[in-house]
C-alpha cells in the first residue's frame, strides 16, 4: 500500500521503541505517504510528556500528513459506528481516515488497539497484521 492513516497506538509504539513498535515500523518502511488526524499530535505528546520524554521524541511526527477535516464528520462517524462500537479519540482517527479514503480498500489503516483495528477492517480498511 502506497498510502497508511495511523493511530496513535503506533507512533507511541515506534517512538517508545516497544516491541510491537519495531514490528510496525518494519511493515511502514514501503508506505509513501503516512497520514494521520492532528489528534494523533495531542495524545501523543501527552503522553511524550507523561512517560518523561522531552520534545526530541516528537521527531517521529514529521513525515505524518494531517487530515483536518473542513466540515463536520457526522456521515463518518456514523458509517463508523454502524460497523460497531469504538471510544471517542478511535470514533474520530476511524472518521478521518474515511474522509480521506470514502473508498476505504485504497487505504491502510495501522493501529495495535485490537477493537478500533477490527471496526477498521469491517469498513474495509487494509488492516496489516
Amino acid at each position: 500500500m502506497p498510502a497508511a492513516y495511523l493511530d496513535t497506538s503506533v507512533m507511541i509504539a515506534i517512538a517508545f521503541g516497544e516491541p510491537a513498535g519495531k514490528s510496525m515500523a518494519r511493515k511502514l518502511k514501503p508506505v509513501t505517504r503516512l497520514y494521520s488526524s492532528n489528534l494523533l499530535e495531542a495524545e501523543f505528546r501527552a503522553a511524550a510528556w507523561r512517560e518523561g520524554h522531552g520534545d526530541e521524541v516528537c521527531t517521529v511526527l514529521r513525515p505524518l500528513r494531517w487530515v483536518m477535516p473542513s466540515r463536520p464528520l457526522e456521515p463518518e462517524f456514523r458509517r463508523v459506528l454502524e460497523h460497531g462500537y469504538v471510544r471517542g479519540a478511535d470514533l474520530w482517527h476511524l472518521a478521518s481516515a474515511l474522509f480521506l479514503a470514502p473508498e476505504p480498500g485504497q487505504l491502510a489503516f495501522y493501529s495495535l488497539d485490537r477493537r478500533q483495528a477490527e471496526v477498521a477492517r469491517k469498513l474495509g480498511f487494509v488492516v496489516p497484521r
